[in-house]
């Protein structure tokens, strides 16, 4: 299993490096602030990884909701459990 983890990383290294040759000109970037000039493999690698960033910030924000909601739903659980031990515990009364 080791292995084929390092023979994975290697190939991914291997396609990279291909992907970096193969897009070496240089590109006019213009942003908000200015404009810089850089090898394109650099501008999408960036991209890439702030789509990266930014699709974990919003799986970790759903995440968050739903840990949220599941702590009122063990609430209610709690106090419909303790509502019916009450309930139970009540004698019945014989008209």
């Amino acid at each position: 299993m080791r292995f084929f983890k390092l023979l994975l990383i290697l190939l991914v290294m291997l396609v990279g490096a291909a992907f970096a040759v193969m897009n070496a000109e240089q590109v006019q970037l213009n942003y908000y602030f200015g404009s810089a000039e850089l090898p394109l493999s650099v501008i999408l690698v960036a991209a890439i990884c702030v789509g990266a960033v930014l699709g974990i910030l919003a799986a970790l924000m759903g995440f968050a909701g739903l840990k949220r909601e599941n702590a009122s739903l063990r609430r209610q659980v709690r106090l419909a459990a303790q509502e019916v031990k009450n309930l139970r515990t009540i004698p019945i009364k014989d008209s």
